[in-house]
């Protein structure tokens, strides 16, 4: 096998055109040579995919159903790569996502690869690498340094790789029956990471391999994270614990711990203003409710899946120079850096502004929906959230810094 192995990058959207859009623009920018995209989505996807006129460009699967491993399986179904890779409509890749993602792969022995998630702020880290037990407990890795890594999980545990970045060989994601639809949105990953291990498949972790997730509101939480239904938690938590829980797990002890962790969460969120102190009840009433319909519903054994009957589709990229830069200014010269940021994306270039202020404001990164990478805060300010909260720089010198942080996701590898 080689490093370049076909891949195929499967979206589920429902609900979300906008992101789909940036999420796509963003897969738009990847080095990886050998890629299609399948997105599996609502008709107002669908119809944002022809919108951006890439209809003829990626493999579209309408799918209007709130279950996305059955979403999920739609896509592996359609999927011609050897390898299939995941993201979720409210994340964005760095460039050289697949380039690293796909790397563990040219060892025979590896069958599923993991990346890491930057959160809302672009530059704190919301997961990097973790072990998941039968119960669904999480583990974290200590771990350092930037190369692949094949994590030792002892009995009972899984690596745990996350929906949103995430690979697998065809062949054995296939043969596993891809995701189960039992679990419509919560654990669904989780489920797959636990029976790759009983399967003795190994899972590499990449922590190269890096994708920025948004947390965009969806039917079961608002647009600042706050929950409005946690009755499918219940429901798939109950599901995972009947497939997975070893015989002498006191469950009800499981049931308690779940509770009180979203109680305690329900309760941040109605401190911070989130949420109504009359809505935590329902809430967990909700949560609940969802444990009982978890005790019944059906778990099916889960047949292959067939090998794609449409034949590889290679996502056409713009015409590009190949090039990736950076552009820097003060908090006033937004409008024209941006100017300048869009014609070099138009270009075809990968582009990075730095628009700093004279304050020490913490910084934030987003990919814009024009198609660049903006980071933005004050020029005495904090990045990485471990960092002094106030130091003094020239403009020249934090552009620098920040740009050293970044440039290994946002540059092809030299040959």
């Amino acid at each position: 096998m080689t490093a370049r192995e076909q891949v195929s990058v499967i979206v589920v959207s429902r609900g979300r055109p906008t992101f789909l859009e940036r999420c796509l623009t963003g897969l738009g920018q990847l080095f990886y040579p050998e890629f299609e995209i399948i997105v599996v989505a609502d008709p107002a996807g669908v119809a944002a995919v022809a919108a951006m006129g890439w209809r003829d460009r990626i493999k579209t699967v309408p799918f209007d159903e709130a279950n996305i491993s059955a979403a999920r399986n739609a896509g592996i179904a359609q999927a011609a790569g050897t390898i299939v890779a995941f993201i979720d409509d409210d994340a964005v890749p760095e460039p050289t996502w697949l380039d690293h993602l796909s790397g563990p792969f040219t060892d025979p022995a590896i069958s599923a690869a993991g990346g890491y998630v930057r959160g809302r702020n672009g530059i704190s880290f919301q997961w990097r690498g973790r072990l998941v037990d039968r119960l669904g407990y999480k583990h974290e890795i200590a771990h350092a340094g930037d190369a692949p890594f094949v994590p030792e999980a002892g009995e009972g545990l899984a690596v745990k790789t996350e929906g949103t970045n995430c690979a697998f060989r065809r062949e054995v994601l296939s043969g596993l029956g891809g995701f189960d639809p039992a679990f419509r949105f919560y654990l669904d990953e989780t489920d797959l990471n636990m029976r790759l291990a009983k399967a003795g498949r190994r899972t590499a972790l990449v922590p190269m391999a890096q994708v920025h997730h948004g947390y965009a509101a969806s039917d079961r939480r608002g647009g600042d994270r706050t929950p409005t239904d946690l009755g499918e938690i219940g429901a798939s938590s109950m599901v995972y614990w009947r497939k997975h829980a070893p015989p002498q797990a006191d469950l009800d002890q499981t049931v308690g711990d779940l509770m009180a962790d979203q109680r305690a969460r329900l309760i941040r969120f109605m401190v911070q203003g989130g949420l109504e102190p009359g809505a935590v009840k329902p809430l967990l009433d909700g949560l609940a409710a969802g444990l009982d319909c978890g005790r019944s519903r059906p778990i099916h054994t889960l047949p292959p899946i067939e090998a794609a009957q449409s034949a590889f589709l290679p996502f056409r990229r713009a015409p590009t120079t190949g090039a990736s830069i950076r552009l820097a200014g003060r908090v006033w010269s937004r409008r024209r850096l941006r100017r300048l940021a869009m014609a070099r994306v138009h270009a075809g270039d990968v582009v990075t502004v730095y628009r700093f202020s004279h304050t020490a404001q913490p910084h934030v990164a987003r990919f814009l929906h024009w198609g660049f990478w903006e980071q933005r805060g004050g020029l005495f300010g904090l990045a990485e959230r471990d960092e002094p909260r106030f130091r003094l720089s020239t403009l020249g010198t934090r552009v620098n810094q920040e740009w050293r942080r970044v440039a290994r996701q946002r540059q092809p590898e030299k040959k």
